[in-house]
């Protein structure tokens, strides 16, 4: 029988990148943790950590072993929970990631009332416009703006996110208003860092515009700044420029008939498997707050 003290060890470790800072985060001394790791390698027969002065890493099998211990920690915090009041309430740290934009204007105005609402429960939120590993960086929870395809193990669909094309009044005026998909081709068009076309929807019909412009970026925000500065046309998210749309700060664009592709809202967990307490009440409060926008 493994020890889980010994697998918080690890875990921590991992995601904490030190052992004497898993220590702090699991109210022990820096020797018990490592006696506790080097308690598991002898449980296992094998060793997990690669350990200096200065650093730690996995070792090929820490690596394979480590999602198996995730697994029977969050087993075990089920299994309390199930027996545990509903008046307790649930506990620990939520670990969530994000974009940069989607964090700052819907996830972290979130967070106030769904820890008035579960104060026993920690979150430690993660920005990040690129794609994190999230079983590496050992969060609970990744919230993702993408065109996936619905997959019940690994991701939840939340919501439709439709987009559109935005520009500054004072661009417009000096460079003129595009009315179709074409148009963009003489316009300045402000596109993620290795994103050549733009697609548009009509119908059953798919339409591929080529764009370019002075400015790429591999952040949104960086394009929504630019574009506010009057630097040229961008695809932004609804949510993203509705009180610039509203004080007049950004004019969206229509494209006749044809529609920007739009993408979806997606929460992407480890495993379905065992989802904790915790993660089905964060989406359930995001869900609820995607409703009402």
């Amino acid at each position: 029988m493994i020890n889980l003290s010994n697998l918080a060890v690890l875990v921590e470790a991992v995601q904490a990148g030190s052992l004497a800072a898993a220590a702090r985060r699991l109210r022990i001394t820096p020797m018990l943790a490592s006696r506790r790791l080097a308690e598991l390698e002898e449980e296992v027969g094998a060793r997990l950590m690669h350990r200096t002065t200065r650093s730690l890493s996995l070792t090929v099998e820490g690596e394979a072993f480590l999602p198996h211990a995730r697994a029977l920690l969050e087993e075990e915090a089920m299994a309390r929970a199930s027996v545990r009041p509903l008046s307790a309430g649930v506990t620990g740290t939520l670990r969530v990631t994000a974009s940069v934009p989607f964090g700052r204007k819907v996830v972290a105005p979130l967070v106030a009332s769904f820890l008035r609402d579960h104060p026993g429960l920690q979150v430690d939120l993660l920005l990040n416009d690129g794609i994190v590993d999230i079983v590496a960086q050992g969060l609970d929870l990744a919230i993702r703006i993408a065109s996936l395809r619905e997959n019940t193990l690994v991701a939840r669909r939340l919501a439709d996110n439709p987009r559109g094309l935005y520009a500054a009044p004072a661009y417009l005026a000096e460079h003129g208003v595009p009315k179709a998909p074409a148009d963009l081709a003489r316009h300045r068009c402000l596109a993620l860092t290795g994103v050549s076309h733009w697609s548009f929807l009509q119908g059953g019909r798919t339409l591929r515009q080529r764009v370019s412009g002075p400015f790429t970026a591999s952040s949104v925000e960086a394009l929504h700044q630019a574009c506010l500065g009057g630097l040229g046309v961008t695809m932004l998210s609804a949510w993203d420029v509705r009180e610039e749309v509203s004080a007049g700060h950004l004019l969206p664009i229509r494209m006749g008939a044809w529609e920007p592709e739009g993408l979806a809202i997606w929460a992407v967990y480890p495993s379905a498997r065992l989802v904790p307490p915790k993660v089905r009440l964060f989406i359930a409060a995001l869900e609820e707050r995607l409703r009402q926008n």
